[in-house]
């Protein structure tokens, strides 16, 4: 059978499960897991590369499985499919526009302006303190205060800069501050591709960084709309006033984002806790900048809003930039809500009111839809964005028999909180943080629940939402925006496992990955009725991906009905043989990408033993057995799903996107070298995990795992830099 296409993306024919290529025996090489996935036809025009784990599409024997896995060695570089490579577009230091590109880079977005050529747009997520501190002379090549710094600060390496008298010392906190915010933000850069395939950066004019300083000096402040807009401006502020109005310096820890129908950018400022502090007055305020101190010790560089006042309710929203425009810095959207946004996607339907779909990635976060008061006439004009300015906020409350409703977030929705014994836990029930109306500058805690008997008490005393926060109509509904997440609570929308994106695919279905069902006792976690592992395991770790689909298609139902897609776990469990789904995609035949997010200090930790001491290793324990984060494609009419990638050390895959010709995966490669920092002289050691067949049968492996990294140079003792990719085929087609 030979048949050649141009796109190299396209896996399926129009006829599902016929495919384009049978896999050959030629083909096979050290990433298959054996010679017997090489023989099978699966669809698909690449083989699989080889994770650290058998996979049920392996089809092997557990003989087999023990004597394939029995070693594995884990490489420091972004491991593809033979046939394809990828090119290094930009990474952390490099010049963009006036200012550099940024750490940890996420979303990705491209935005073509002709055949070949467009625009990519970048989030910069956050910086990893320690290695950004080990490394950032080598690649900025300036030299911070940190030791100076480091000296004045308590243990913890906290110090409160905003009021600080001493003014050489402020400097110095300002100076460090400055450039972490500098790396965090967004980017642009403008590409086209070579007469070889290979994209190339071109320089255009509108090359920019929006960082979280913008503004601070150079007067390219960020725009708001909807009723925080209220709340920024008023002049009687029970806290603190940044004396700016409705202007806000910057945007920072831009993890996901979506691209609308009409060619703009959304990026989610998620973590935003870590610079400015996330609590509020019943008026929506800030607390005071010293709330949240600057902090500096041996992993972290945080609180970097603390030395230069920033009002901490100016952030965690969803920002909106075109990136053609080169005089855009972006625009807040409050409608959208204040929370740890965590990716963005659109169901925008010609005639009908747009709706956008967002997640709070934190243990217990919602899922919300915001509904346009107008509709769309045109699903490409760029006045749509008009849309956001006017609507409603919704939270999703789903029943366990897979039906689910929308809880409006407005000034008259009924008190009926989340309840402890609803929530996951790890021993008895969980808490749930409630708004504090009573909260003053002098007492600014939320309220903590652990006992049901207690909620309902709270639910008794204040009947609705206006009855929690303080103000005019307005102010109250811009107040509630600003405290989205605890709102919600109150009124009793699901508590969830870490939702980190959302997708709408080209029916309307929306598809939702939650990373992580494990409790915090701080935060709360996911409802237990809903958030179970495939044989009823809660909590459970190794995260889902949930559909959810409007009543009659409709973007402003209020109902829709829900469902499990894929499990993440080992196959011996039921599990796709990945951990903690992040970000996903679709490409134009319908197939669903998805990127793992395991957090670093699990990736490749040790397991000699399932049962030391003869107790069974928890399900973070088990984390180390899927080597590094990865990608994967879930294919029209298969049952499994497919590994394509594998990410270098300590790093996390994040942003995919792909060209409209499908020819490119863009892709974005974060963290290399969290844990390890810069790979001295190729170090490495040996770990033992004690792993199971897809049959559940034990054996041992032992892997070899790098000690830091070296990426994206591979050379010697160079430090690793955050970078995006782009990925394409170098191999014929044909077979």
């Amino acid at each position: 059978m030979s048949i050649s296409r141009r796109n190299f993306l396209t896996f399926l024919t129009a006829t599902a499960g016929v495919s384009f290529f049978s896999l050959q025996e030629k083909k096979y090489s050290s990433l298959i897991s054996s010679p017997a996935i090489a023989a099978n036809n699966f669809g698909f025009n690449f083989v699989p590369v080889k994770l650290p784990i058998p996979l049920k599409i392996d089809g092997m024997s557990d003989e087999s499985q023990k004597n394939a896995y029995q070693t594995y060695k884990v490489l420091d570089d972004l491991v593809l499919p033979q046939g394809f490579t990828y090119d290094v577009l930009a990474q952390w230091g490099d010049a963009v526009g006036d200012s550099r590109f940024g750490y940890n880079n996420d979303y990705l977005s491209f935005i073509e302006t002709s055949a070949g050529q467009g625009y990519l747009t970048v989030n910069f997520e956050y910086i990893s303190g320690r290695t950004w501190l080990q490394t950032f002379e080598q690649v900025i090549g300036k030299t911070l205060p940190v030791k100076e710094v480091r000296e004045k600060t308590n243990e913890k390496g906290e110090i409160a800069a905003y009021r600080l008298q001493d003014a050489s010392l402020k400097a110095k906190i300002e100076e460090i501050s400055l450039e972490g915010l500098i790396d965090q933000g967004i980017g642009v850069i403008s590409l086209a591709k070579d007469q070889t395939g290979k994209w190339q950066r071109t320089y255009s004019k509108a090359d920019r960084r929006i960082t979280g300083i913008s503004g601070l000096k150079d007067g390219r402040y960020l725009k708001a709309t909807g009723p925080a807009v209220a709340i920024f401006t008023k002049t009687d502020k029970l806290g603190y006033d940044d004396g700016l109005g409705a202007k806000i310096i910057g945007t920072f820890q831009n993890c996901a984002g979506g691209t609308t129908p009409w060619g703009t950018v959304f990026s989610a400022e998620e973590n935003f806790q870590d610079q400015v502090t996330e609590v509020v007055l019943k008026d929506g305020s800030s607390l005071h900048p010293d709330t949240t101190p600057f902090i500096l010790n041996s992993g972290e560089v945080d609180g970097r809003g603390n030395v230069f006042g920033l009002a901490g309710n100016k952030y965690g929203w969803m920002v909106e930039v075109d990136p053609a425009n080169p005089d855009d810095y972006g625009t807040k959207h409050t409608w959208l809500g204040r929370f740890r946004h965590e990716a963005v996607a659109f169901l925008a339907q010609t005639g009908q009111p747009l709706a956008v779909y967002s997640g709070c990635d934190r243990r217990g976060g919602h899922v919300y839809k915001f509904v346009s008061e107008g509709k769309i006439s045109d699903i490409k004009q760029k006045n749509n964005s008009k849309l956001l300015e006017k609507g409603m906020l919704y939270g999703a409350k789903f029943n366990p028999d897979k039906t689910g409703y929308w809880i409006p977030l407005n000034p008259d929705t009924e008190i009926n909180p989340v309840l402890p014994s609803q929530i996951a836990a790890s021993r008895g029930d969980g808490v749930v943080a409630l708004p504090n109306p009573e909260r003053t500058v002098n007492d600014t805690k939320l309220l903590l629940f652990k006992d049901d008997e207690e909620i309902l008490a709270y639910k008794a005393k204040y009947k609705t939402l206006a009855d929690l926060y303080e103000g005019n109509r307005t102010e109250k509904q811009g107040a509630i925006l600003i405290d989205a997440h605890f709102a919600a609570n109150a009124v009793g929308v699901t508590c969830t496992g870490r939702p980190e994106d959302t997708e709408v695919d080209e029916n309307g279905t929306l598809y939702m990955t939650f990373t992580s069902g494990s409790p915090s006792e701080a935060e709360g976690g996911a409802d237990k009725e809903i958030f179970k592992g495939p044989n009823g395991e809660i909590p459970y770790e190794f995260g889902w991906i949930i559909s959810l689909r409007e009543d009659n298609n409709d973007a402003a139902s209020l109902s829709f009905r829900w469902d499990v897609v894929a499990y993440g776990g080992e196959p011996t469990e039921k599990g796709e043989g990945f951990s903690n789904p992040d970000n996903l995609a679709f490409d134009k035949q319908g197939n669903l990408w998805m990127v793992s997010d395991i957090s670093t200090g699990g990736l490749n930790r040790e397991m000699k033993t399932r049962y030391p001491q003869g107790v069974p290793v928890s399900q973070r324990d088990l984390l180390g057995i899927f080597g590094n984060n990865s990608a994967w494609v879930f294919a029209k009419g298969q049952e499994h799903p497919y590994p394509f990638a594998i990410a270098p050390m300590d790093a996390e895959l994040t942003g995919l996107y792909f060209t409209p010709d499908q020819e490119t995966l863009f892709l974005a490669v974060q963290h290399p070298g969290e844990a390890g920092g810069i790979r001295r002289d190729l170090a490495f050691e040996n770990r033992k995990f004690a792993l199971k067949t897809t049959n559940g049968q034990e054996f041992e492996q032992i892997r070899q795992v790098p000690l830091g990294s070296n990426w994206p140079s591979g050379q010697v003792n160079q430090p690793p830099r955050p970078a995006v990719v782009a990925i394409r085929r170098t191999e014929s087609k044909s077979g």
